[in-house]
């Protein structure tokens, strides 16, 4: 695949399309992302995926904000897209959750909303939150992209999509079920919290076991797997003199910095330094670059465990059958019409 191509389309329709580049093969991992508008869903995915810091971010797998989207506050991302390595790894990159520039496109153009939704925001509420709700059921891997720590409404639409997740399929055809498991069983993926755009000082030892407590601690009755002690910045030799007990409660969280190339550092630097050899050396950042720590994450989250997602193992094909089965109970669930009825 040179390009991401629709799974779910911006009027939140299935789309077979992705069905052709899928195999009859059980060894893969399907990784999904979430986050608010502008965080960095698209760049991170597709640094994951495919592509490398230094190339030109219009060629990436994942379209980018261009800087005339940004500067209008409009989005890029729409739908659901989605995107397979040869390493058969499934990428899934959303547009934004609780997006302002959508619930604005939905005002301003006048667009009519499904007979079952009275507000707009409610509509972009429950849109995110059947985005959210899929991805929690079907990837085994969910990254929460943010670009500031920490916004508690985050967690708050975390737990409620957890809430609203539909349950594991059981076995069909099977009483007893094949896997030895009991049928009040659900499945729950890994959450990874990626803090993108990250400051110096968020990189301190003493700030980075604070932010760990707190998301210990607002994610403390969440069952996502969001602490399985397979993801760790202390892994990798970032902090070399701490040892894997600093941190009491870790959390799977991974800081990057603001994606910069090094060439445009080293001018911000020859143009700051007053003395010529003091402009040659390098700046202090405080941690790694944003290429070896991208690196880093990368390797960490694919060597994340690949629990079943269902009663049955699935292959690629099965999985997109399942995905797309997921899909249309989500748009059809209860608990979600029940639920945007309570906030009507």
């Amino acid at each position: 695949m040179k390009h991401s191509i629709k799974l779910v389309d911006d009027q939140m329709n299935w789309c077979d399309s992705a069905m052709e580049f899928l195999r009859d093969q059980t060894d893969m991992l399907v990784v999904g992302v979430i986050g608010l508008q502008g965080t960095g869903k698209s760049t991170i995915m597709s640094l994951l995926s495919a592509n490398t810091p230094e190339e030109d971010q219009r060629a990436y797998v994942f379209r980018a904000q261009s800087q005339e989207i940004k500067e209008r506050g409009g989005n890029q991302s729409s739908g659901i897209d989605f995107y397979i390595t040869q390493e058969r790894v499934i990428f899934l990159d959303t547009q934004p959750i609780l997006s302002p520039s959508i619930l604005d496109h939905l005002i301003n153009n006048d667009r009519k909303l499904p007979p079952e939704y009275n507000l707009p925001h409610t509509y972009v509420e429950m849109q995110s939150l059947q985005i959210a709700a899929f991805l929690f059921t079907v990837c085994h891997v969910v990254i929460v992209v943010q670009d500031w720590f920490t916004d508690i409404n985050l967690y708050r639409f975390l737990q409620t999509a957890e809430m609203l997740k539909p349950s594991t399929p059981s076995a069909s055809h099977d009483s007893t079920g094949s896997s030895g498991t009991d049928e009040g069983s659900e499945y729950y993926p890994h959450i990874v919290f990626v803090q993108n755009k990250a400051k110096r000082d968020e990189f301190c030892p003493r700030n980075l076991k604070k932010m760990h407590m707190a998301m210990d601690k607002l994610m403390a009755h969440s069952h996502l797997k969001y602490k399985a002690g397979t993801l760790s910045m202390l892994d990798c030799n970032i902090f070399p003199g701490l040892g894997r007990d600093y941190l009491e409660t870790e959390v799977n969280l991974f800081l990057l910095p603001l994606l910069e190339s090094d060439g445009e550092d080293a001018l911000s630097r020859a143009g700051s330094g007053s003395a010529p050899l003091f402009s040659l050396l390098p700046g202090y950042r405080g941690h790694p670059s944003f290429s070896s720590l991208v690196s880093k994450l990368r390797s960490q989250v694919l060597a994340m465990s690949r629990c079943q997602l269902s009663h049955t193992i699935l292959t690629e094909k099965n999985w997109f059958h399942y995905a797309a089965r997921i899909w249309d109970g989500v748009k059809k669930s209860s608990a979600l019409s029940e639920y945007s009825r309570l906030l009507s």
